[in-house]
Order: C-alpha cells, then structure tokens, then sequence
C-alpha cells in the first residue's frame, strides 16, 4: 500500500516546482537576454556594414566626381589647345597667304616692268629692224619694179598722211605717171602682216585721194619670212621681196599676175 501524501510533501512539491520555474524562468531571460545581445550585435554590424558600405559608395561617387572632373577640365585644356592651335595656324596661314599675294604682285609688278621694257626693246629692235630693211629695199626699188615693166620714177621712204581722221604710213611708195607700188617692210614676214597690209591697200586711196586714177600694186618685203608666207603673198596678187647677196630681188616668177588696188 501506497503512503499518505502529507502536507510536507505537498510542500516539498511545491517548493521544487517553484524552483524548477524560478530556474526555468532564469533560463529563459538568460536566453532572451542572449537573444537580446546576438540582435544587438546583428543591428550593430548591419549599422557598421550599412555606413561602411555608404562610406564607400560616398568615395566612390566622390572619386567619380573628381575623375569626371579631371578629365571634363583635360578635355577643356586639350580643346581650349586644339582652338589655340587651329588660331595659330590660320594666323600662319592668313600671314602666309599675305606675304604670297605680296609677293605676287610684287612679283606681277616686276614681269610687269620687264614685259614693258622688254617690249620697249622689241619695239625699238623691231623700228630698228624695220629701218634697216626699209633702207635696204628703198635704193633697189626703181630697178627692181622697172626691170618688172612698172616704170617707177620716184621713190617716197615713210610716206604719211592724216586726213579727215584717216591716218597712214606708207614705208616705201614709189610712183610714176600712172602706176605706183606701195612697199611694206618687215624683219619677219608674216601671214598676220601679209593680210594687214592688203586691207592697208585697200584704204590706200581714201588716205591719198590724188593717186585715185593709178594703178596700185603691192610689194612686201623681208629679211626673214616665215614658211610659206612667200607663196601666201604670191597668190594674194603681191610681189615678194627677199634679200639677195648684198641687195635684194623680186622673187615671183615670169607667171606672176599682180593684183591692183
């Protein structure tokens, strides 16, 4: 048979259960306590890691800035450089574009001067030339034309007139009763020359009216003519003078048909 329960046991129960709670109660704020601390710390090393994490977003975004900065005021510098350069350059090239063109026209100024003394000397050689010919053909004329049947009596070197607005210059004009030759003498025949004198003759009358009822022929006369001009002034109806030895001949044959003005 079992013993009765007395009021001791009852509260030797009692007393131990109160400890088992007291203990167990203990426990627990121990471990609420822990728990407490662990979340502490948790929220700490969040805390911790969130501003260091910010801290370095914050270095990042500022080193960011600072290189954007950098390469915004080197991009400035290389820009503000390449604008100075292309300045300098087109400065240069403005101060070299000025200094040719100063050069051209100087240039243009001084081929200008020679091309006027040069045509000065050619005028003057040419005159000269010119001269030289016309003193050449003039003593031959009257046997040259008399032995081709134009009985030329009189011989008139740089005949001129100015009449009426009408001006002319004849280098060698010989005349007798009825007929007369007008000569033109050139250093160097051309074809240019041959065609300017016939359209002379043709004015010839207009520019001496007192010669209107004679027959007018035409001679030109050359030290040198070019190729071919010779026959050109042939079938134009002109004689052809040419040097000969230390005179000078008519060369158109015994065929030879002269045309008259």
């Amino acid at each position: 048979m079992s013993e009765p329960v007395t009021l001791e046991d009852i509260y030797q129960l009692f007393r131990a259960s109160a400890e088992e709670f007291d203990r167990r109660l203990r426990e627990s704020d121990l471990r609420r306590a822990e728990m407490e601390r662990i979340f502490a710390e948790a929220k700490l090393e969040n805390e911790r890691r969130a501003a260091e994490a910010k801290l370095e977003s914050d270095r990042q975004a500022a080193e960011a800035k600072l290189e954007n900065e950098r390469r915004a005021a080197e991009a400035k510098l290389e820009n503000d450089r390449r604008a100075a350069e292309l300045e300098r350059q087109a400065a240069e090239a403005k101060l070299e574009s000025d200094r040719r063109s100063a050069e051209a026209e100087r240039s243009m100024a001084e081929l200008k001067r020679t091309v006027e003394r040069t045509s000065k000397a050619v005028d003057s050689l040419t005159t000269r030339w010119g001269r030289f010919v016309e003193e050449l053909v003039e003593p031959a004329v009257l046997r040259l034309f008399q032995e081709k049947g134009i009985d030329i009596k009189e011989v008139y070197p740089r005949a001129r007139v100015k009449r009426q607005g009408i001006a002319m210059e004849i280098d060698i004009l010989g005349v007798d009763d009825t007929d007369l030759v007008v000569v033109e003498c050139k250093s160097r025949l051309s074809q240019d020359d041959v065609d300017e004198f016939i359209e002379k003759l043709t004015r010839f009358k207009i520019a001496f009216p007192h010669y209107q009822n004679y027959r007018a022929y035409g001679a030109v006369a050359g030290i040198e003519i070019n190729e071919g001009i010779d026959r050109y002034a042939y079938r134009k109806g002109l004689f052809v003078i040419k040097p000969s030895g230390d005179t000078v001949a008519i060369i158109n044959d015994a065929d030879f048909q002269p045309n008259t003005w």
